[in-house]
């Protein structure tokens, strides 16, 4: 603590000896220059950023008030639409499993359809067709995984499948 303090007292004395040495006419030059300097550091790095901010903010108000109010009237809408049951989705036929086998380049071994479940076989098939296969049947028409195996071939991405599906009746 004293070395700072004989900084401080250095430096004051170094100021007042330099304040000392100037006439009266450069000491009011250096006290208005002072001033000005320090006016316009005020104004610099208090009084213009606020101003700016303050005009900016006044500008995008009105905008974020409107996207506010968008946000509310979709979050009611959420809250009415969660709050109906969900459509039922029409029962999933042979013919339209075929149709969305076919467009994955899918070939079932063997296709059973009993009520509501669906029992699948698939030999040496891809295994990225077949999970996209199962993703769209789950959000088309809510099927779910009842059960399921799955074993790998010796190539890469060939897969030997089980499976079998049950179309939800309600849950999405």
């Amino acid at each position: 603590m004293s070395k700072l303090n004989d900084i401080f007292k250095d430096g004051r004395a170094t100021a007042a000896a330099f304040w000392g040495e100037r006439t009266e006419q450069e000491r009011r030059f250096l006290a208005v220059g002072g001033i000005v300097v320090a006016l316009g550091l005020v104004y610099g790095l208090l009084v213009d950023p606020a101003l700016t901010g303050r005009d900016k903010l006044r500008k995008e108000l009105p905008v974020l008030r409107q996207e506010a109010a968008e946000l509310q009237a979709l979050a009611s809408q959420v809250a009415q639409l969660s709050a109906q049951p969900p459509a039922p989705s029409a029962p999933l036929s042979r013919d339209a499993l075929n149709a969305a086998l076919t467009a994955q380049g899918l070939v079932p071994q063997n296709l059973v359809m009993t009520g509501e479940y669906i029992k699948v076989e698939f030999k040496g098939v891809p295994f990225a067709a077949l999970v996209t296969w199962l993703d769209a049947a789950r959000r088309e028409n809510r099927v779910v995984v009842q059960d399921g195996t799955i074993s790998g071939q010796d190539t890469a991405g060939m897969v030997d499948a089980a499976l079998t599906l049950r179309q939800a009746a309600g849950s999405r």
